[in-house]
């Protein structure tokens, strides 16, 4: 999970970084402005990815408390 977690903070730095060149980037440069774009995406998605595989790891290790949600007898309960 170490890895995980470094791999989640250098994909949202890559996309803070890459997505303030993307914004402030001369609209007259649009390769670079494409680019930039581009990899920002990457870096949010890989973000996510990483962000979501550590919630769940930290929630099946007891670390974090479970989300609240509705279990299927519950929902059955809950119409009746």
């Amino acid at each position: 999970m170490k890895a995980v977690s470094v791999l989640n903070t250098v994909a949202w730095s890559g996309f803070w970084v890459f997505g303030y060149l993307a914004l402030t980037d001369a609209p007259a440069d649009a390769t670079h402005m494409t680019t930039a774009t581009l990899l920002a995406a990457l870096g949010a998605g890989v973000g996510l990815v990483c962000y979501f595989q550590l919630v769940r790891h930290a929630e099946a290790t007891g670390y974090a408390k479970r989300a609240n949600r509705v279990r299927n007898d519950q929902k059955s309960e809950a119409i009746q």
